[in-house]
């Protein structure tokens, strides 16, 4: 466990090791929960889908593109639950593929009309 205090800046850097240096990580999708083994009851999203859910997260530059760096500021669920564990999803890309996932940003998908 890492222990923090309520609003800490919490600093993180995913690392992709690869012998092939034409690849580029993204952050798509990081949830909190207060369960870490089900992260779909309660939960809070951070970031997803590459959108930005939490006003406290930003990416930062990072010289490197097989290295992801970003912040958020720590936060409790409620007083019920004390520990919150994070779960976060990353893509990797081929460098320079404008095409790939990795180049689109925040994804949001559109909203299917209900019938009568």
């Amino acid at each position: 466990p890492y222990y923090v205090d309520i609003n800490q800046i919490l600093f993180l850097e995913a690392d992709l090791h690869s012998s092939d240096s034409n690849l580029v990580l993204f952050v798509d999708t990081c949830v909190a929960s207060p369960n870490p083994n089900d992260f779909t009851t309660v939960t809070y999203d951070i970031i997803r889908n590459g959108c930005v859910k939490d006003s406290t997260y930003a990416n930062y530059y990072s010289p490197y593109k097989y290295k992801a760096r970003f912040k958020f500021n720590a936060f409790q669920f409620v007083r019920n639950y004390p520990s919150v564990y994070l779960k976060c999803e990353f893509v990797v890309c081929r460098l320079n593929d404008y095409s790939s996932r990795c180049y689109q940003g925040c994804i949001t998908r559109a909203k299917r009309e209900a019938s009568s």
